[in-house]
């Protein structure tokens, strides 16, 4: 026993939940696009959506957008997009390229400059903010 009581280990060792990512996963922030030329059109929301309906999470037969993966969908005057969102798992073997997906999908869109996805994890994801049809699609009730 150590001299402040305990048996000499930190109750978490010093581990955050990076650690604990797959490799590659380090990063919780992915970008892709460029400035819009002024004047353009910005696209709406239901637009972008509709983008990231596009990106699956290879094991999954459902959208990360049905699954309730995206958390926040922020498009700012001059078509800059913000994402947050989240995965099912940290531990995810395609943690470190979904945010990278979902970057280069809202980017894809018409009237979308600058992207900017963030990855986090509060809240934690849960079944109940999938979307009915991904309810039915995964057979989960």
């Amino acid at each position: 026993m150590s001299a402040d009581g305990t048996n000499g280990t930190d109750k978490n060792d010093g581990l955050t939940l990076q650690d604990f990512l797959p490799a590659g996963a380090g990063d919780t922030v992915a970008s892709a696009g460029k400035p819009l030329d002024p004047g353009t059109p910005v696209a709406d929301k239901e637009t972008v959506i509709e983008a990231m309906k596009t990106v699956h999470d290879p094991e999954i037969p459902v959208n990360i957008y049905d699954l309730g993966l995206i958390y926040t969908l922020n498009i700012a005057e001059d078509g800059s997009a913000q994402v947050q969102m989240t995965l099912t798992a940290p531990a995810c073997p395609v943690a470190g390229q979904m945010p990278i997906d979902v970057a280069n999908a809202v980017a894809g869109v018409e009237g979308i400059g600058e992207v900017t996805v963030e990855l986090v994890w509060e809240p934690a994801w849960t079944k109940d903010r999938m979307s009915e049809e991904a309810r039915l699609a995964l057979d989960m009730w």
